[in-house]
């Protein structure tokens, strides 16, 4: 099994084929869309392969150590993340090219008039150490 990450964007990718941002869409069009959501996670759940999802909101701080004993220094500069990552699906699967079908149907998410969205995910590996050798 591997482990994948699903990046859904604000913005960044290339347009999506429906792209009509979602401040934009009817509120029945932004339930089709979450039911949607909804229903392929809890698919992937009962096969074993969702490992988590969350969606983000567009609020956010970035912090940095500032030394001991000192305050951590909040606010900007803003990593190009905190603009871009709307959400997440991380996944485990038996193979890349599951992960990639999986990344294909989650990009037919229902948008703007009830039409797939055809939007760009960004499909990420986790990483994996190489084995530590003990003997």
């Amino acid at each position: 099994m591997a482990k994948y990450l699903l990046l859904k964007h604000y913005r960044g990718a290339p347009a999506a084929v429906n792209d009509v941002p979602m401040d934009q869409w009817t509120p029945e069009e932004v339930s089709a869309h979450m039911r949607y959501m909804e229903e392929f996670a809890a698919r992937l759940e009962t096969t074993g392969e969702l490992v988590d999802n969350q969606a983000l909101s567009a609020e956010g701080t970035f912090v940095r150590f500032d030394g001991p004993g000192r305050p951590p220094v909040t606010d900007g500069p803003f990593a190009e993340t905190k603009d871009l990552i709307a959400g997440w699906m991380a996944i485990d699967v038996d193979s890349y090219e599951r992960a990639l079908e999986l990344a294909g149907e989650l990009s037919a998410a229902p948008g703007a008039g009830g039409q797939p969205i055809h939007e760009w995910l960004e499909l990420r590996p986790f990483y994996t150490a190489a084995p530590t050798i003990t003997e």
